[in-house]
């Protein structure tokens, strides 16, 4: 009787292909349901956290505008809120420190963009958005501080 329950045992050790196709198509189903809806997701908290990035970065150049009774130059850009800028003239009055840690770059890896005066407002701050290029639509739509 044992000898009989030994050789069943055998015989019915390890998987059939029948059921790890089964499995493997188990998973590959749950994988494609997972990426259609994280994936979208994902986008959006991108052009979210730009929208936040230049909200504060909006918020650092007024700080610096208070201080320095203006905005920083064109031509020192946003690096004039880490670092004072050479040759200012309100040079006492520069926070110590600076009024950002670190410049953030955009969710797509590129610098901010900065303008003054602004074309939109006193200052324009943006991103060119996933494409990297002005203008876009939908995912690739720039990120602007003049828009909310």
């Amino acid at each position: 009787m044992f000898k009989f329950l030994k050789k069943n045992k055998k015989l019915e050790a390890g998987f059939t292909l029948v059921e790890v196709m089964v499995t493997m198509v188990i998973i590959g189903l749950l994988t494609t349901f997972v990426v259609m809806n994280v994936l979208p997701a994902q986008d959006k908290a991108m052009a979210q956290k730009a929208k936040a990035d230049i909200r504060n970065i909006e918020n650092a150049l007024e700080q610096y505008r208070l201080d320095m009774l203006n905005y920083p130059e064109q031509s020192a850009g946003l690096d004039a809120l880490k670092v004072l800028p050479s040759g200012s003239p309100n040079e006492a009055r520069y926070r110590p420190g600076g009024y950002v840690k670190f410049l953030p770059k955009d969710p797509w890896g590129r610098d901010y963009l900065y303008a003054y005066p602004g074309e939109n407002g006193v200052v324009d701050i943006y991103s060119y958005g996933s494409d990297g290029q002005p203008g876009g639509e939908g995912l690739a739509a720039d990120i602007v501080n003049w828009e909310p």
